[in-house]
């Protein structure tokens, strides 16, 4: 029993004995007997029972029984509200938070059922957030217009209400989504208090009973100080989340500048390595072995053809997809996937210089992929830089065989040494090409065309060209190798004789080769019909001079016989090589054209040359030939279809009967 009972019992004891001290010996003894019983907390029922002798005692017991339980049910409601802000301060989830919250409403008004709604921004109405005790999936999915039933009532003012028999209230707007709910619950008595953060309410709490039921002041007051500790703890959990989340987001915000950090020293690293082998006159080689380190994949450098200049080369079946691949980065100026490679072009402005394609790597992330591209453009400065050196020297070397061809007996011993300097010895066999370009554009502007191809083709391989007159000249060592080949940043290769590299040659196959390989390549450099016309080898600077003249007649001899676009030395035009070369080699001529029938008549004991030779020089008449020879006409005949079999069915044809007969004439002088 606390202090305030026992005054209350006190006072209660000294007005009755005050008042009524004769009239009732025995209060004492009854008082004493009350107050036993109230000390061990007995019914109303019982203090009844033994003041029916006093009543006035009986009276002021009973009024201290109630006091005494009004006080204990305010102690055990204070203890549950403690144990209640305890629990929500130890809720650090929402859901965990509206969840005690219901649950604690409950137990405290002892409701069959307690239920929370909160608003729907984005609706624009309110929904049950949370349950406890409920046991209707409809009424669990129930959402309120604004101003809706007893709920939208207390979101409007503010304020509790509490109603014994909701069904049949009408204070508030019955819709029938709510009713529907509330009868499928079986509510009856419902008391509701709003959640109030200063003055905005942020959601509705309430109780409920199944059967009917009038709420007291007691109860709503106490489910209004739960409802703002609710209130509280749900703009704290609700304050923890939205901190969660801003963390969260900070924390990836922090990864994602982790990662471009990362990246950016990355880039940076690769910049600097990539510049420090321009810097120091680095081969494109290097720049691909530095490339394929950083992203792991191998790398392949291709020329604006599509012939490999470092790695791997195109498969054949690919390179027609590798080539529409490099226009499409070209177009886009970005790096593009195509199935298992990565493929950008290497510009320089518009110009195509060439591409790298990257293989072994799926999958590219923008920043590998932004390194791979940077790599386009180091290695278009490394192609640049190196052509400019290029050009450089060639315009160097071009004086030098421009005054080889225009002054040679002034100073040969001068012109070796200068050759020396720059590298090209003259005293070495060199084959001498001459060029001419015919196409779209003016003469001039084909000649131009021509002579930045000549020296893309040269490049690398100790070669000088030159514009000289209406030509382009082409110095050439003899020791390139014979099938096209390729050097760092280089073009293709010159084929200079035939057979495998290496293998041996005669200097007219040697010639030949040369320059049917350089009217070839000049051709796809420039897109236009490239006449190249050979001489040589020659060693010397006489007789480079010699081949120069040489080299420039045959370019004439093929471009009035309408070849244009052929390559070819004196030797492959037959007769008109004699009449053209300086060598003047008519043994050569000889073999090249009586050589079949020459070895058959030698092996067999035949007489296929002198037939030949009877033959027209009776005007091709079989009878006339018979006689000469004094044989049967039929002899004649099988002669010469002998003769067709080894020299080919065009042997009567006008131009190789002028040939054979000019050779059968020097093949009778020479003997």
């Amino acid at each position: 029993m606390d202090d305030q009972a026992r005054t209350d019992l006190a006072d209660a004891v000294d007005t009755d004995t005050d008042t009524d001290t004769d009239t009732n010996a025995d209060a004492p003894a009854t008082a004493e007997r009350l107050l036993r019983l109230l000390a061990d907390g007995a019914s109303a029922e019982e203090l009844g029972a033994v003041g029916a002798g006093s009543p006035e005692a009986a009276a002021q017991a009973l009024r201290v029984h109630r006091t005494l339980a009004q006080h204990r049910r305010r102690e055990a409601q204070l203890t549950a509200l403690f144990d209640t802000a305890t629990d929500l301060a130890a809720s650090r989830e929402l859901d965990e938070v509206l969840q005690a919250i219901v649950r604690r409403a409950r137990l405290l008004l002892g409701t069959d059922l307690a239920y929370l709604t909160l608003p729907d921004e984005e609706a624009g109405d309110t929904y049950m957030r949370v349950t406890d005790g409920s046991v209707s999936p409809l009424f669990q999915t129930l959402r309120l217009e604004l101003g809706e039933g007893l709920g939208g009532l207390v979101a409007q003012t503010a304020r509790p209400y509490a109603t014994p028999d909701y069904p049949t209230d009408s204070r508030f707007h019955h819709t029938r989504n709510i009713d529907a709910g509330v009868l499928d619950e079986g509510l009856v008595g419902i008391l509701g208090v709003p959640l109030l953060l200063g003055k905005q309410v942020i959601g509705v709490l309430f109780a409920a009973d199944r059967s009917p039921r009038p709420f007291s002041p007691d109860e709503v007051a106490l489910l209004c100080t739960l409802a703002a500790h609710a209130a509280i703890a749900i703009d704290t959990a609700r304050a923890l989340t939205d901190t969660r989340a801003a963390l969260a987001d900070l924390a990836q915000a922090n990864a994602v500048i982790r990662d471009h950090s990362a990246a950016m020293l990355r880039a940076e690293e690769a910049h600097d390595r990539l510049t420090d082998l321009v810097l120091r006159g680095g081969e494109i080689t290097a720049v691909a072995e530095a490339v394929s380190t950083l992203l792991g994949g191998g790398i392949t450098v291709l020329d604006p053809q599509g012939r490999s200049l470092v790695g791997s080369p195109v498969p054949p079946g690919s390179a027609r997809q590798v080539a529409e691949q490099v226009g499409e980065s070209r177009a886009s100026g970005r790096a593009v996937k195509a199935e298992d490679r990565w493929i950008c072009a290497v510009l320089a402005g518009q110009e195509l210089l060439g591409s790298l394609v990257l293989t072994g790597r799926r999958a590219l992330e923008d920043a590998d992929r932004r390194l791979f591209e940077r790599a386009s453009v180091v290695t278009a400065l490394l192609l640049l830089l190196r052509r400019s050196v290029a050009e450089a020297e060639n315009r160097v070397r071009g004086e030098l065989l421009t005054d080889l061809l225009d002054s040679p007996q002034r100073d040969p011993a001068g012109l070796i040494q200068r050759g020396l300097r720059l590298g090209v010895d003259l005293r070495q066999p060199h084959l001498l090409l001459t060029a001419q370009a015919a196409g779209p554009g003016t003469v001039a502007q084909a000649r131009g065309k021509l002579a930045s191809a000549a020296t893309q083709l040269l490049f690398g391989k100790g070669g000088i060209s030159a514009e000289h007159g209406d030509v382009v000249v082409l110095l050439v060592p003899t020791s390139v190798p014979t099938s096209v080949g390729t050097a760092p940043g280089s073009a293709p290769g010159l084929s200079l004789r035939p057979g495998s590299p290496g293998s041996p040659g005669s200097p007219a196959e040697t010639a030949s080769a040369g320059a049917s390989a350089a009217a070839a390549q000049l051709s796809q450099l420039t897109s236009l019909r490239v006449t190249v016309g050979a001489a040589g080898p020659a060693c010397g600077v006489t007789e480079l001079a010699t081949a120069h003249a040489e080299a420039v007649r045959t370019l004439r001899a093929l471009r009035a016989l309408g070849r244009e676009g052929d390559g070819a030395c004196a030797a492959d035009l037959g007769f008109l090589g004699v009449l053209l070369g300086d060598g003047h080699d008519v043994g050569g001529f000889v073999r090249e054209t009586l050589g079949p029938l020459l070895a058959y008549d030698e092996r067999r004991g035949t007489e296929l040359v002198r037939t030949l030779d009877a033959y027209f020089a009776c005007g091709g008449s079989l009878t006339r030939a018979k006689d000469a020879l004094h044989v049967h006409v039929n002899t004649v005949v099988q002669r010469l279809d002998r003769v067709e079999a080894l020299l080919g069915r065009d042997w009567n044809s006008p131009e190789r009967a002028l040939e054979l007969q000019l050779a059968l004439r020097l093949h009778l002088l020479t003997e």
